[in-house]
Formats: structure tokens, sequence, C-alpha cells
């Protein structure tokens, strides 16, 4: 690659890796964030108590009926009686939070959105935004008609890999005119890898979760995707699940693969609860080269005139796009504008649009084509 054309690739990325931090140490002087949970059944709602346990953030409320999560957390985190409530729309009766975080079963999401949003409350979801695109086209239509914020969460977000592949391709043309795109997403299995069983009782329900691991870890692939198609439907998905393993998960599938048409690239999703290892990674092939996030801070890149692949560690993201609660609250704050990024309504409509695509295809052994 000529060496001017590597100066402006690194240009771009050290403006926009860097040129924010001035921003994200403002954030880190303001007051940190007041937020409310709904539900404590997702794992992921580790890391807001160990972030609460570290002083980062407040958490004001939690909605949970379950009395054995209750007291699990209140154990673990030492959070006081007073912020406990049976539901969301009781707890925000009482509590003011400058965001409500959802952490129950996708299929809920919907009800936190109703709750939170005729309040003006934001919302931020777990992967991914809704259930269905029914669920999601009226989340999306309470978020307007009160002028919310919904975002939705996704650990690869946070990636320093995913960012800076994303720059090399997109502004920095590394590769040409992207081609294909290849996500493997997943683990060994829920169970296999000891989630709690709260979670593990709707992620393996097919009316609670919308699937098994098509839903789980298809979501990623359909989320970057989009971003890197600058968030173009595409026009057709075809998918094929299957239940490999029927004695452990019963009622969903175990494994999915998802190809997803536009009109001059493709896009591959490989997500399952059968891998070896845990695994996030992302591949990108354009007209000159080629771009792989093999975790999420290494890179693997090889050019049309190079003979051998070369790794190299991506630059540190910002710290207001480092986590989801750094981002949150430059977000909340309008010191950044994220546009139609990765956590965006816009581009978690067409993730939703894209599964459920993949869902009616696999059961009907045909091309579903997208409107």
């Amino acid at each position: 690659m000529p060496k001017l054309f590597d100066i402006k690739i690194i240009a771009s990325i050290f403006t926009i890796l860097f040129f924010t931090t001035g921003i994200s140490g403002h954030v880190t002087a303001q007051t940190k964030l007041n937020v409310a949970l709904a539900g404590l059944s997702h794992d992921h709602v580790n890391l807001i108590m160990n972030s609460y346990m570290k002083g980062e953030v407040n958490i004001i409320g939690i909605a949970e009926e379950n009395k054995e999560l209750i007291k699990r957390f209140k154990d673990r985190a030492k959070l006081p009686d007073s912020i406990f409530f049976n539901n969301l729309t009781d707890l925000l009766k009482v509590k003011k939070p400058d965001v409500v975080l959802a952490f129950n079963a996708i299929e809920d999401h919907l009800a936190v959105v109703e709750a939170a949003a005729p309040l003006g409350i934001p919302v931020m979801v777990e992967k991914p935004l809704a259930v269905s695109v029914k669920h999601a086209l009226r989340m999306a239509e309470l978020a307007r008609q009160y002028k919310i914020k919904l975002l939705t969460n996704y650990e690869t977000t946070w990636y320093d890999s995913n960012q800076e592949a994303y720059i090399r391709v997109k502004q920095g043309k590394a590769i040409g005119d992207l081609r294909k795109m290849v996500f493997h997403d997943g683990h060994q299995g829920p169970k296999e890898i000891g989630v709690s069983k709260e979670f593990l009782s709707w992620l393996t329900d097919p009316k609670k979760n919308g699937g098994g691991a098509i839903i789980d870890f298809g979501c990623y692939g359909a989320n970057l995707m989009t971003w890197l198609m600058d968030g173009a439907t595409p026009i057709s998905v075809t998918a094929i699940t299957k239940r490999i393993k029927p004695n452990v998960y019963p009622k969903v599938d175990d494994d999915a693969t998802i190809l997803v048409e536009y009109p001059n690239a493709t896009g591959i999703i490989e997500a399952s609860w059968n891998w070896p290892f845990n695994i996030k990674d992302m591949e990108l092939f354009g007209q000159t080269g080629y771009i792989q996030a093999v975790n999420a801070n290494t890179l693997r890149i090889k050019s049309n005139n190079s003979a051998e692949y070369s790794l190299t560690k991506a630059k540190p993201l910002a710290k207001s796009y480092s986590s989801h609660l750094d981002y949150l609250a430059a977000y909340l704050r309008s010191e950044i504008k994220p546009g139609n990024d990765l956590s965006s309504l816009e581009n978690n409509l067409i993730v939703v649009k894209i599964l459920e695509a993949a869902r009616q295809s696999a059961k009907e052994g045909k091309k579903v084509m997208i409107k």
C-alpha cells in the first residue's frame, strides 16, 4: 500500500479515536449517571453491578420480582432495600433516573419503553432491540412520539478492533469496496458455559427470546453489517438453523447460518452455541484487501499485493466510545452525535428485520425478500 495512503488512514484513525478525548474528560468531570434497572435476569447485569461497586454509576432503582435474584444482588453489591420495586411503573413514580437500562427478556423490552417513554426517560436495552418487527416498530413509535433516546447495547460496539476496522474500510478505503462480510459469534452454549438459571430459562424460550443462537448471536453480525452498509436494508435473507444438541436445547435452535444479500456485497453470519471456544470476530473482504477483527483489540490484515498477513493492535478508543456507560453519559449530555451508529434505533430496526426474515427463512426453507 502506498505510504501516502497509509498516512491518510492513520490520520483518520487518530482523528476519530482520539479527538473526542477532550469530550470524554469533560464527561468524567460530570456527576455520575443515575440509572434504573429493568430486571436482573440478563447476566450482562453483572457488568453494571461491577461499575456500581467501583463507584462509576449510581443505581437508584431496580424493578425485579424474583426474590432470589433480589437477594443475590443485594448481598453482592450491598444494595439498599429502598431501591427495589416489583415493577418499572411503580419505580418510575418514585425515582427519576437519567436512563433506564433493560436487563430482562427480549420480549419484555417493549414494556420497558411503554413505561419510560411517556415520562421522557431514555432507554438502553441489551441486544437485540426487540423480539419481533412488530415490537420494534411500536418501540420506535413511542421513542419518536415522546422524543426519547432508545439505544441497544452490544459488547462488540466497544471493541477497539471493530471501530478501527470500520475507519480503515469506510474512511481510509484500505481494501476498496466491500464485497463479503463474515461474522462468527457465539460460544459452547449458555448451559455449557454456566449462565445463571434465570438467564437460561428465557434465553432458551422461543417466545421470550425469539429463538436460540439465531437471536442470541445472530444479532451481532446483523448489527455490524448494517453499520458497514451505511444503514441500507438488504435485498434478501436466507437462513439455516440446526438443533445439534436437542437434548440440551429442545425448544430452540443452537446453530444458525444467515446469508444476507446486498446489491454489491454479501454478508454471512455464523451464530452458534456449538463453537469449541468463545468467539466474536469479523472478516471483511474488499476489492483490494482483507481486514479481520480477530478479537476486541487485534486486527489481521492482508492486501492483494502482499504475500503475508500482518497482525496489529488496534488503537484504544476515546473514553466516550469505550463502554456503554461512557457513551451514554456523553450522548445524553449531547456531547456526541452518534448518528446511525451501532447503538442507534435506526440500525437496530434493520437488525430486527434481518433476524425475523432469518427465522422465517429457516422455517420455510426458502429465501425471504426484505420489503
